[in-house]
């Protein structure tokens, strides 16, 4: 009997934080309003939504440019790039923080729809903690990426790949 996979299968790894480094350097370009998958706890915005994917609309009169650094489990990463793809398509800007993952049906169906793709150099360490609240980074086994949708933008029928983003070689923190 063939192994399934839960949909909706959620891991402690789901809420690790993005680094701050990695944020700052892409706030600077893109001066996000709001997270668009966070919790009180990593929220990187002031403003933030919990699960994005579930809101019928994420723009209003303030937020128009979203960062996004979707739960990885099973699942939980489709639903939240197909409302990225379909947000921008009403206007909004949203810059995610992905695997590379071009071995899956959701890197198709969405990433190569983007306007860009910007590779990470290195693993990125992401924040989390550990059972007594002490923060510890991990790296995850796989490569990460920005991808970003401005639909308004996009003239290419596929995503341009930008410049390759440098880890600091001492990460602050």
């Amino acid at each position: 009997m063939a192994h399934k996979r839960n949909k909706d299968y959620k891991t402690p790894k789901d809420e690790w934080q993005t680094p701050q480094w990695l944020f700052d350097l892409l706030d600077q370009e893109f001066h996000f309003d709001c997270d668009a998958a966070a919790t009180p706890d990593n929220t990187k915005c002031k403003n933030y939504l919990v699960r994005a994917f579930l809101c019928d609309d994420w723009m209003d009169e303030t937020d128009k440019v979203f960062f996004l650094n979707p739960p990885y489990s099973a699942g939980n990463i489709d639903r939240f790039m197909k409302k990225a793809m379909e947000e921008s398509q009403k206007g909004a800007i949203v810059v995610c923080l992905v695997p590379v993952a071009s071995d899956t049906a959701w890197w198709h169906n969405y990433v190569m729809k983007a306007d860009e793709i910007r590779f990470i150099k290195g693993r990125v360490k992401f924040i989390g903690y550990d059972k007594e609240g002490n923060q510890i980074k991990n790296s995850p086994t796989f490569s990460s990426c920005v991808v970003i949708f401005r639909e308004m933008f996009k003239k290419r029928f596929t995503p341009y790949i930008g410049k390759t983003i440098e880890q600091p070689r001492k990460v602050p923190g």
